[in-house]
């Protein structure tokens, strides 16, 4: 974690986003889709479309409309517009605070749930996406294939307070250095604690 904060000291969130539910809709539609499109498409979105209920108002074809620059719009669409009548119907038009909350919503599964929960409401919460994946799987800060078994190896390894910390400077480290193709090994400020720069492959 002191080799990351060096690297990366500015390390956070590329999804714009002025409030909870506006984080909720950009991590909906990042599944798939790079934060700098998710912001080229939320920038007009959300001028136009600003709560829960100026969303549920929506038909999912509407919606899809707005933001079919985004892969998997016509899903996501369904996904926002529904999880938008819910928080209304049942939340009181406020996102939820908690995991087991945050999973019931259409199109929120573990990571996104974590995301909302970190970085919106300052919860403890480390999700893993591709990047966090790879680089914890590469670094041999876990051995396992499937997310949520990667998640549970990497909340042992950092202290609850830095798990979001952590989160953000993973990813940035794995679009920065550690990347899927040709990692630029040689000037990787972790060259010394990894696995894959010792083995040159990946972990199997």
């Amino acid at each position: 974690m002191e080799i990351l904060a060096r690297a990366y000291p500015g390390a956070g969130t590329a999804l714009n986003f002025n409030n909870p539910f506006e984080l909720l809709v950009a991590a909906i539609l990042s599944a798939q889709c790079t934060d700098q499109q998710v912001n080229r498409i939320t920038g007009p979105l959300f001028k136009k479309y600003r709560t829960p209920r100026d969303f549920a108002a929506l038909s999912p074809e509407e919606l899809a409309e707005e933001i079919k620059g985004c892969g998997l719009y016509r899903n996501k669409s369904k996904y926002i517009v529904e999880a938008s009548r819910k928080i209304l119907e049942h939340y009181g038009g406020q996102v939820p605070r908690t995991r087991e909350e945050l999973q019931t919503l259409p199109g929120v599964g573990r990571k996104t749930a974590g995301v909302v929960l970190g970085v919106a409401y300052g919860g403890s919460a480390l999700p893993v996406d591709t990047h966090v994946y790879r680089v914890a799987r590469r670094l041999g800060l876990s051995g396992a294939r499937v997310p949520e078994k990667v998640e549970k190896d990497l909340v042992k390894c950092f202290a609850p307070h830095q798990a979001m910390d952590a989160h953000h400077r993973l990813i940035a480290h794995g679009r920065a250095t550690c990347t899927a193709r040709k990692p630029a090994c040689g000037g990787c400020c972790l060259k010394e604690l990894c696995l894959y720069s010792e083995q040159e492959g990946e972990p199997s």
